[in-house]
């Protein structure tokens, strides 16, 4: 005689399979609805493609990019992330530029950088990324229009500014269209995905720098072998089964390798500032940020009296930074961010103000302040 014990733990399991079942029906069903929606939408961002063409406007507008992400998160009230609902809606977004024209974006590479990742988070996967192997690379190819846009580093939280990027502004036309903060996080990533059969590391040099103690407390005993870039470290972990290579989380997908452990840098809260170059003048969004480059008279107080009409105008300054112009021995550009967009009255009297003082002066562009994720 069967026990009822048994009778009713399969007849539970035979109610669970039933609802799984259920619950994958609707999923599917809300499947088909979203595929259908999600073409619907582009439909819809081709004749407002086609409309921009007329026009002779960017497709890129990163100034209504934000107002849907920011609308989305809005009237998102979960179970969904507000950074899981960003990249869904970047990578809608994404489409709907690609089906409009499609787009060319040059970054620092190799490919795998924390450049290239944020480059991906900005853009969506669907445009082609080109690498460069230099930030003026990667000015070049927006200038002579072989890219449409580019990314390049511009600070980080603990190691500063990107002098580089910010030298190329004094010789560049290009413009600041938008911002992206990238949190740098190193992951150990293999083909096993497991501690103990590790023999070796691949890493760039910078990747075992700022892994260090980590390291030596877990692995004191395995070979550290230097690579020229973390794409090589990754393209050698590939071939060698034995080995693990330091990366980013997003590396271990475009390659293909299982994380060994996670987050294991030494310092933390690293965070880059990227920026996103190009020839766009992006409208207000209401969140907005004004970048200008400017040149000082040689008179004691004179940084003192360009600065004080951000004061005056009550205009909040939330950057500044000098550089030699390389053209006159103890003489220096700032450059400077400020809360606002040009089209805000106290930004624009700000900005005049200090151009009427300066003995030069560019204005670098005005973008939405990144949301972060």
């Amino acid at each position: 005689m069967e026990h009822p014990e048994n009778t009713q733990k399969e007849k539970a399991s035979d109610d669970s399979e039933w609802r799984i079942d259920l619950l994958r029906n609707t999923i599917d069903e809300i499947d088909e609805k979203l595929v259908r929606l999600i073409n619907e939408r582009l439909e819809v961002a081709l004749e407002i493609g086609r409309a921009k063409a007329q026009k002779g406007a960017q497709v890129l507008d990163s100034a209504r990019e934000y107002r849907v992400l920011k609308r989305v998160e809005d009237l998102n009230n979960g179970p969904i992330s507000k950074d899981a609902l960003h990249q869904v809606f970047k990578q809608i977004m994404a489409a709907s530029r690609e089906i409009q024209k499609p787009h060319r974006v040059a970054y620092l590479g190799p490919e795998a950088t924390f450049t290239h990742i944020a480059a991906m988070k900005h853009f969506g996967r669907t445009v082609s990324f080109v690498s460069q192997p230099s930030i003026r690379d990667a000015f070049n190819e927006v200038e002579k229009g072989s890219c449409h846009y580019g990314v390049v580093p511009v600070e980080n939280s603990i190691e500063g500014a990107i002098n580089h990027t910010l030298d190329m502004f004094f010789e560049s036309e290009l413009k600041i269209c938008a911002e992206k903060y990238q949190t740098i996080s190193h992951d150990l990533l293999s083909k096993t995905g497991t501690l103990n059969d590790i023999r070796k590391i691949y890493s760039h040099q910078q990747g075992f720098a700022k892994c260090r103690s980590w390291l030596q407390k877990y692995l004191p005993e395995v070979a550290l072998e230097e690579c020229g870039s973390t794409a090589s470290a990754l393209q050698k972990t590939l071939q060698t089964p034995d080995a693990a290579a330091i990366a980013s989380n997003e590396a271990a997908h475009l390659y293909d390798l299982n994380v060994v452990a996670s987050r294991i840098e030494d310092a933390v809260r690293n965070t880059t500032r990227f920026l996103i170059i190009g020839r766009d003048d992006v409208p207000r969004t209401g969140r907005d940020k004004t970048s200008v480059m400017f040149v000082t008279p040689h008179v004691p107080g004179a940084l003192f009296e360009v600065l004080k009409p951000m004061a005056d105008y009550s205009v909040n300054m939330v950057k500044l930074e000098s550089r030699p112009t390389k053209h006159e021995n103890w003489s220096y550009f700032f450059f400077v961010d400020i809360e606002g967009h040009i089209e805000d009255s106290n930004v624009k009297e700000t900005v005049e103000k200090m151009r009427e003082i300066c003995l030069y002066m560019k204005f670098l562009g005005s973008y939405p302040r990144a949301i972060e994720g």
